[in-house]
């Protein structure tokens, strides 16, 4: 089989490209026909306090300079037509571009997913090594014995023992929110400090998956010939575990990295509300409370953008790693 190429490779980021349009087309649209049919009020929501005392005739005006009465296929298409021009519209929640919105809001969760991510991944890879050495062990079953039991556990309940444990029971950790109350300044030791318990649990949420990952493929590559043959070589023990097995054992947990982004994201909005965590479920609650197209649209839009191309991801390293696989299969 030949040696996978960058033009392979671009091939395949092509036609990947190519599938995504018509899906965010699907996608945004299908935002807008479900936020019509809401039973929320987007006159109302965008009014808050004073249109409980205005008149009909006030609604009524606010409703057409929104565009609430148009249809909803209108209002996409117009939307759709900004947007692939650079402009997402203005927030009527938070009477703001959207695209600010989103930026201002996008760093902190990505700085969350990106810590849980990376901490899942590497505590994710040590256990399930740990565990793979001597299967059947008592290390290997109180590993995975956990792995299983996590997996179970619904975020919202791991994120709420955390506080109770971490922030209430033995104060060590704040609570929630980026900074301390009070606080003018975003000093980046104190959101390192609060960023600890939200990025904790959400890599706890995700470490289950790549534990039994590993342990599974670790186990299945030192009963390969290439790792029997390093063993009757010599080597040590180490060596055949960590520049063998571990690096066969690994191929399966390049594809998981893709199908586990849409999780992560689920998980990431849960735990940023609990924790109060200035990212982008607020910014989605409100958007959907109120009615605010053009914010749930670009939302919607850009959390399946990081769906595709976290499963272009997987499939890329898995063809540039795996001499099994072809980017023409993918």
């Amino acid at each position: 089989m030949t040696a996978p190429s960058a033009r392979d490779a671009a091939r395949l980021a092509g036609r990947r490209l190519l599938y995504a349009v018509p899906l965010l087309l699907t996608v945004t649209f299908a935002v807008f026909a479900l936020a019509a049919a809401s039973p929320f009020d987007p006159v109302r929501a965008y009014a808050g306090t004073a249109g409980l005392s205005a008149d009909q005739e006030t609604l009524d005006r606010l409703a057409e300079n929104l565009g609430a009465g148009r249809p909803f296929a209108a209002r996409w298409w117009e939307w759709l037509t900004a947007a692939l021009s650079g402009d997402l519209g203005d927030s009527t929640v938070f009477r703001q571009p959207v695209a600010q919105v989103v930026a201002e809001r996008m760093v902190w969760s990505a700085l969350l997913c990106a810590t849980a991510f990376a901490a899942a991944v590497l505590l994710g890879t040590a256990l399930g090594v740990l565990a793979a050495r001597r299967p059947g062990s008592l290390t290997d079953r109180a590993v995975t014995s956990a792995a299983y039991v996590l997996s179970a556990a619904p975020v919202f309940w791991i994120a709420l023992l955390a506080v109770w444990l971490f922030a209430l029971r033995l104060g060590v950790l704040p609570a929630g929110g980026l900074t301390d109350t009070g606080s003018e300044t975003v000093d980046p030791a104190d959101v390192a400090r609060h960023l600890v318990l939200p990025a904790g649990v959400l890599a706890v949420s995700q470490l289950p998956w790549f534990v039994l990952y590993v342990r599974q493929g670790v186990t299945d590559a030192l009963a390969e010939d290439p790792v029997r043959g390093a063993r009757a070589r010599g080597l040590t023990e180490r060596t055949v575990l960590l520049g063998h097995a571990l690096r066969s054992g690994l191929l399966p947990v390049l594809t998981l990295i893709g199908t586990r982004v849409p999780e992560l994201i689920t998980g990431a909005l849960l735990v940023e509300t609990v924790f109060s965590w200035p990212g982008i479920a607020a910014a989605t609650v409100s958007a959907a409370t109120s009615v605010d197209f053009q914010l749930l649209a670009a939302l919607t839009a850009s959390a399946t953008v990081a769906v595709l191309l976290g499963n272009l991801l997987a499939d890329l390293l898995t063809g540039l790693t795996d001499p099994r696989v072809s980017f023409r299969d993918l």
